[in-house]
């Protein structure tokens, strides 16, 4: 009976160690699954912010606003190891894959005006573009000894290197009509021109060129244009093959407004998502969403947040105008 009862012990405690090992062992993997959670993988950290956005108008400052009528593509972040940041426009560039962007000629005015050739000695000034019977008309006041008021008016279109083109058809000093672009701005305002070439503008005979990679403020815009179009009272560019792209899948697919982000890292305000999965949606969609960069925080405090199952996040905004007045 003792040696049974020994027998029997002995089975007893074996038979623990093993549940023992079967329970550190599941710790063990639990204890894995929870850090893999926690902890970003380094692709989920250095990958790409994939975005997808549609029906948004984009205010880049409170006169210019370019209205993305669809895009895919990218945040790419302009220095390494860190991660763009709403708070900075230089933090991150917008890479475009394929799309389609549309500014009306006011907006376009603006950007000349208050950026392109906002600088001390700029060869041009007061401009104004507006889309007449179908081409686009430029007026400007060339900078010199006695200032001339200029009107080109032209045809637009895209470059094989995904610059926008304009080809005067008429050309006028004042009143006055003149051969080409060279003859009206002289060789010295030309060469002005070409050594400002940084800020994406450029005189190459009788041809105006515009670099959308090189005219806007940040975050910049990096694409290919394939195409431009003039459209009542816009001017559209078309990225990449103008289709519109995989979806990246947003949890509200049937929004009718809104910018997704998706994967890397991305950071707003003190938060930063690793493995990012982020939707912001217009709570208006009567119109288009209307999204100031600089003045997201607004427009975030104003609206609602939704953290998801997978702990994505939904954000219902405001347009800018009803989040508060512009400081």
């Amino acid at each position: 009976m003792s040696r049974i009862l020994a027998k029997s012990g002995t089975q007893d405690a074996a038979s623990g160690v093993m549940r023992r090992r079967i329970v550190l062992s599941l710790l063990a993997v639990l204890l894995g699954l929870a850090l893999a959670g926690a902890a970003p993988t380094s692709e989920t950290r250095n990958g790409k912010v994939r975005t997808e956005m549609k029906g948004v108008d984009l205010r880049i400052d409170p006169a210019i606003v370019m209205e993305v009528r669809q895009l895919h593509g990218a945040l790419v972040p302009t220095q390494e190891g860190k991660p763009p940041w709403f708070d900075d426009p230089n933090s991150f560039f917008v890479e475009v894959d394929a799309g389609e962007i549309a500014v009306t000629p006011a907006s376009l005015s603006a950007l000349m005006n208050e950026h392109v050739f906002n600088y001390p000695g700029a060869p041009i000034k007061d401009v104004k573009i507006e889309i007449v019977n179908g081409r686009l008309r430029q007026e400007a006041t060339l900078a010199r000894k006695i200032p001339i008021r200029a009107t080109i008016e032209g045809d637009v279109s895209a470059t094989p290197e995904g610059k926008i083109r304009l080809h005067p058809t008429s050309i006028k000093a004042g009143k006055l009509p003149v051969k080409g672009l060279l003859d009206l701005f002289g060789v010295e305002l030309d060469e002005l021109i070409k050594t400002r070439e940084s800020r994406g503008v450029s005189v190459v005979k009788d041809d105006l060129f515009l670099d959308p990679e090189k005219l806007l403020p940040s975050p910049k815009l990096q694409g290919k244009v394939t195409a431009v179009r003039l459209e009542r009272d816009r001017i559209v560019q078309v990225f990449g093959n103008g289709k519109k792209g995989e979806s990246l899948h947003p949890p509200i697919a049937k929004a009718a407004h809104y910018m997704f982000f998706r994967g890397g890292e991305l950071s707003f305000g003190k938060l930063t998502m690793h493995g990012a999965e982020l939707q912001i949606i217009d709570k208006d969609p009567k119109d288009p969403f209307h999204f100031f960069l600089s003045q997201y925080l607004k427009q975030l405090v104003a609206g609602t947040s939704h953290t998801l199952p997978d702990k994505g996040l939904v954000v219902y905004m405001p347009d800018f105008e009803q989040a508060g007045k512009l400081r």
